[in-house]
């Protein structure tokens, strides 16, 4: 099998940084503008688009008669739609489309993207940052002057009566800075080839292969969203925003009430001091008893004015295609620690929960654009607004969607995996897992924990112990789970931890297990196996790499990166390795420890059921439009019941016997939270 490394450059007047590569590339003015692609170990070369003889058969190329080109383009058309030669881009997803939309004809299937192979193995995304991480000698590595050339030849400048009022600049008005461009691009190929030898000595499996091109079918299919609905939600928050606005003017006098400049000292001259003026601070003083009517009302205005919610309409608006569809909202291997898929553009891993019970009325005034009826009805207009986020994600016409979940999946995961006998029964029969664990930690019949009798409130330590303990926290991550908002006081907190544990102990082992597996494996440089994991030190002596991997049940391996041991903060040896920090979101080193690759291991295990879910979707036929943690969102026909998606989520997986599931979900006209 032969091989193909390509990289493109483009243009369009669409920023693909808020719109996203679908609606960047179905702009009419979308142009490919070079072409750098090398043939196995061969010599790059470049194809200039924009170069007079090629552009006089641009008309015949768009119209699928590539026959007309000769020479090195008629060698790349038929590369690029021939099954004998793989294709490899640094994010294959571009390539791949732009190719198709401007009349490259290439087959999903013969792609293969370098970016999620590096995801896979543990690295960062992009092409530079990748390139350094994986260690890249300087010549290998991708060129510094790329984004100043992006820049000038691929988006709109601004006409002016220097530049003659044009608004593209064209090769021919900066001929050294074109000639610099090509040779960016070929380095981009020369870069990504060199990253591609050496993830090639460890491979992705080849159901990820696949799961990644379901991943840009579904992203490429996109989701039908309600434009009125979008567009009477952003003129219905200019209008409340305005009026917000205007509001706290007059209450505080300040020119500018946004400006904590401004607004801090006129809050202590009316008796509160404050440090900062963020969500969490004023959330905390508007809980405070005694507050001066007038700063209890600024600090709403605050508050209602702060809804960044409001920005997902706006993003939504910014994706949304000529056809009504918004693409590319998921990325796979989002998070490289798990594999889970994250969030693009409008972000829908964190969208506002919706609590309304009159969703379609609510709705139906805001497509209206009817700004004093959401205020009369609903009091809170930005929170009214940021409900009905979710609904504006619809079904194609004459669908509706199903929409599914995995139940408690990452506790019956875990206990699973650890083999905790009670739970999995649990989980089993009746599912009342906070009931059920709130009878072990407190030695109470479960029977007698139900509503009415004075043992249910064990039920909250229950649950605030299942949802924060699995991964060896303490009293910290109680309170980080909401323990305190639950009601629990803080000098509780170590007797649950205490008892949780002791009802446990079979996922306590599981942690010091785990731990001591890896450390074992750092140490021995011998494979570890434990609970269906192997863990086991690998690299290669030609370019020098070396990962800590455990591989799940699935066959997946979760990789660490440039693994070594040292003595944490608490003196204890523990295992470090390189990984993107989630604060710098740069490449520096982080330690673990058995909690937390529990937590990684449990959390991937979850993502792999997830995919087993989406393949079997998948084969029958279905249409997931996106999907946001747990959860599918299908774009069904009518005779495609609730009962039948979770009748898939709960068959049993082949590399998982005796792991119980069970999806739970709705059917509904738009996107919500049962």
């Amino acid at each position: 099998m032969r091989h193909l490394s390509i990289d493109i450059e483009t243009k369009s007047s669409v920023d693909i940084g808020k719109a996203g590569l679908y609606r960047y590339a179905q702009s009419p003015d979308f142009e490919i503008l070079l072409i750098a692609y090398k043939f196995d170990e061969r010599p790059v070369k470049i194809l200039d688009l924009t170069d007079e003889k090629l552009r006089g058969k641009q008309g015949a190329l768009l119209n699928g008669r590539q026959k007309e080109f000769n020479g090195e383009c008629a060698e790349l058309c038929e590369a690029l739609r021939s099954p004998r030669i793989i294709k490899h881009a640094y994010n294959a997803a571009f390539e791949w489309y732009c190719l198709n939309q401007a009349g490259f004809e290439t087959p999903l299937e013969q792609w293969r993207c370098t970016m999620a192979h590096g995801l896979y193995c543990g690295y960062t995304a992009g092409l530079d940052a990748t390139g350094r991480a994986i260690g890249l000698p300087q010549d290998k590595q991708k060129l510094t002057a790329g984004k100043a050339l992006i820049r000038y030849f691929c988006v709109p400048c601004k006409p002016t009566k220097s530049n003659g009022n044009r608004t593209w600049n064209l090769p021919k008005h900066a001929p050294e800075k074109w000639s610099l461009f090509k040779d960016y691009c070929k380095q981009d190929v020369v870069t990504e080839s060199e990253i591609l030898k050496r993830l090639s000595l460890f491979p992705m499996p080849e159901e990820e292969e696949r799961l990644w091109q379901m991943d840009i079918r579904m992203n490429a299919f996109g989701v039908r969203v309600d434009g009125e609905l979008i567009q009477g939600a952003l003129e219905i928050d200019s209008e409340s925003a305005g009026r917000l606005e205007e509001e706290a003017r007059s209450l505080t006098g300040l020119g500018n009430p946004n400006s904590a400049a401004q607004l801090l000292p006129w809050l202590r001259a009316n008796g509160l001091e404050l440090e900062n003026l963020q969500k969490a601070t004023v959330a905390e003083a508007l809980g405070r008893e005694g507050l001066p009517e007038k700063v209890r009302r600024v600090l709403e205005i605050r508050q209602q004015l702060g809804k960044s919610s409001i920005k997902k309409y706006v993003a939504m608006e910014a994706a949304m295609g000529m056809d009504g569809r918004v693409r590319g909202l998921t990325q796979y291997y989002g998070a490289n620690r798990t594999g889970r898929w994250a969030g693009r553009l409008v972000q829908m891993q964190n969208l506002p929960r919706n609590y309304l019970k009159t969703l379609d009325s609510a709705r139906n005034l805001v497509k209206q654009g009817n700004y004093a009826g959401v205020r009369m009805i609903y009091g809170n207009v930005p929170d009214t607004l940021s409900q009905l986020i979710r609904t504006a994600f619809i079904p194609s016409e004459g669908n509706k969607f199903v929409v599914a979940d995995f139940s408690a999946i990452e506790a019956r995961v875990i206990a699973w995996l650890a083999g905790e006998q009670w739970v999995n029964e649990v989980f089993a029969t009746h599912g009342k897992i906070y009931e059920a664990t709130a009878s072990q930690m407190f030695h109470v019949p479960i029977e007698r924990i139900v509503k009415g009798n004075p043992e249910y409130a064990l039920r909250q330590k229950g649950k605030v112990a299942t949802l924060a303990l699995g991964y060896q926290g303490g009293t910290n991550a109680l309170i980080a789970m909401g323990a305190l908002g639950m009601g629990l006081a803080e000098e509780e907190l170590p007797d649950i931890v205490q008892r949780w544990r002791g009802a446990n102990p079979r996922i306590r082992d599981l942690w010091y297990a785990v731990e001591q597996a890896a450390l074992e494996a750092m140490q021995t440089a011998q494979p570890q196996a434990i609970h269906g994991l192997i863990f086991a030190l690998e690299g290669d002596l030609v370019y020098g790499q070396n990962f800590l991997t455990i591989q799940l049940p699935a066959g997946r391996k979760l990789f660490y990166p440039k693994p070594f041991l040292k003595e944490n903060q608490f003196g204890r040896l523990a295992i470090h390795y390189y990984t993107v920090g989630q604060q710098t979101r740069k490449w520096e080193v982080a330690s673990t420890y058995g909690g937390k690759l529990t937590e990684n291991i449990v959390q991937a295990i979850a993502r792999d059921c997830l995919a087993e879910t989406l393949r079997r979707i998948d084969a029958r036929g279905l249409q997931v439009v996106f999907h946001v943690h747990d959860e599918v969102i299908i774009d069904a026909p009518p005779d495609v019941t609730v009962d039948e998606i979770c009748a898939l989520m709960a068959e049993p997986i082949p590399w998982a016997p005796g792991l119980v599931l069970k999806g739970a979900g709705f059917e509904s006209e738009y996107y919500m939270k049962d």
